[in-house]
């Protein structure tokens, strides 16, 4: 469970991998024209920092994407840590302690309490 996280979070992580995978590949690009490799030097990091724009621009619409869902979700009190969070869909996750949560009772999770498997008879 350390792993899952909610909507908004997970766009907004995808968007900051692209962010930075393209100012890697612009630096790395970059290599061309610092160790001087001439013209052919040149061509690769024009290239690298053409792709690396791209993944920068991507990363934008993935940001804009994540804020316009981020201004239509639901927030709701968190029933574990009590802080609001937001929800995108049926069901998503706390932002904070990553509690899954939902509004329909289909999409709630079944689980026995404690006090409902201590009172089932053991069937060995």
């Amino acid at each position: 469970m350390i792993f899952k996280s909610s909507k908004v979070n997970e766009f907004r992580l995808w968007g900051l991998l692209l962010t930075m995978g393209g100012m890697a590949l612009m630096i790395v690009g970059l290599a061309g024209i610092v160790f001087n490799w001439g013209t052919i030097g040149k061509i690769i990091a024009g290239i690298f920092m053409v792709i690396g724009m791209i993944a920068m621009l991507g990363s934008m619409a993935v940001y804009f994407w994540a804020g316009m869902m981020s201004t239509s979700a639901v927030p709701l009190q968190c029933p574990e840590c009590g802080k609001v969070t937001k929800m995108i869909g049926k069901t998503d996750r706390c932002m904070f302690c990553k509690t899954i949560l939902t509004v329909d009772r289909r999409y709630a999770p079944s689980e026995k309490s404690d006090n409902e498997l201590a009172s089932t008879p053991n069937q060995n």
